[in-house]
């Protein structure tokens, strides 16, 4: 359930935002850590906090889908469409960057990700930071996930508490994010597009859009984030079965264990914490970075997670077990 958010307190983050402070906050893929995305020292903090290597972009927030030009150049037709259609909401477009875009939030890389979101705190907050807008202003709050880099994203207010503390100026509490893990990125370096990371907009649903399905993760493509082959990891080592392969890998597992699967628990099991995943995919999405923390504080030795099904609905889970495995 969404928490009904004060405007004062909406203003007094905007305030620190414009004062090169950092202030979490809730979308609606997971909460995110926001600085000034036009004021590179506000971001390097975000890097400092988070324990972000340098290179690794950020993505930007937006206030609206007329800021898109002022961050970015040569908007093919296809990335126009793709943000008519999904913009607010959960789909990130990397693009050329614009002049005057910082290295500290690209990487030092020739492109930029941007995305609307689409929860409503999120949008007060950047209508807020924005103030009166000339029309010219580099506007948009870089806003990478708040918690420390490769680990769990944060889906509550709690989490990002429990894992940066004092290290931020303010945390805005929206409730549970909706969706439940990070936005799909999709990039243009050449005539197709290509998803660099999936979420919950899948490579069909933007063929639906454009006419064409995108391609996969090429050697050319940009650097992006949570694409690393080890991210969203928790603590505890995480072990990905294979459906098929479940009950002879949890026979023979002697470490002390956690579970998360589809299937319910044995009455003879010995796990010390089961957690039964959600059979459809949006809404085991919503619930998954909640359940890899809870099974990572259980006092397991490793934590056994079973691979979802096959399909596209399925593939931002499926790509964030295989990274938290990673």
């Amino acid at each position: 359930m969404r928490q009904s958010i004060p405007q004062q307190a909406i203003e007094a983050a905007a305030a620190i935002l414009r004062a090169g402070g950092l202030v979490a906050f809730p979308t609606e893929t997971v909460y995110g850590l926001g600085a000034d995305a036009a004021n590179p020292l506000a971001v390097a903090r975000i890097f400092a906090v988070k324990g972000r290597p340098q290179n690794h972009p950020v993505i930007v927030h937006l206030p609206s889908i007329a800021h898109l030009e002022r961050w970015t150049r040569e908007v093919p037709d296809a990335a126009l469409r793709l943000a008519q259609a999904f913009w607010p909401g959960p789909l990130t477009l990397v693009l050329k960057r614009a002049s005057g875009v910082s290295d500290t939030l690209t990487g030092g890389q020739d492109t930029v990700g941007v995305r609307v979101p689409s929860h409503p705190l999120a949008l007060a907050l950047l209508a807020a930071f924005a103030g009166e807008d000339d029309g010219r202003r580099l506007i948009g709050i870089a806003a990478p996930s708040a918690n420390r880099f490769g680990r769990i994203s944060p889906t509550t207010a709690d989490h990002v508490r429990a894992e940066l503390g004092g290290a931020i100026d303010m945390v805005l509490d929206g409730g549970p994010c909706e969706v439940g893990i990070e936005s799909t990125i999709v990039a243009f370096p050449g005539p197709r597009p290509i998803v660099l990371r999936p979420g919950r907009i899948t490579a069909q649903d933007i063929e639906r859009v454009i006419g064409a399905l995108p391609e996969t993760v090429s050697g050319g493509a940009p650097r992006a984030p949570g694409t690393l082959e080890s991210h969203y990891a928790p603590e505890r080592p995480l072990r990905l079965v294979a459906a098929e392969d479940w009950e002879a890998a949890l026979a023979a597992e002697r470490r002390l264990h956690a579970v998360m699967a589809f299937r319910p628990q044995p009455a003879a099991d010995a796990s010390v914490k089961w957690v039964r995943m959600a059979s459809d995919a949006d809404a085991c999405a919503h619930d998954l970075y909640a359940n890899l923390r809870a099974l990572d504080v259980s006092g397991a030795e490793v934590i056994l997670a079973e691979a979802p099904p096959a399909g596209p609905r399925w593939d931002g889970v499926r790509d964030r077990l295989k990274r938290a495995a990673g």
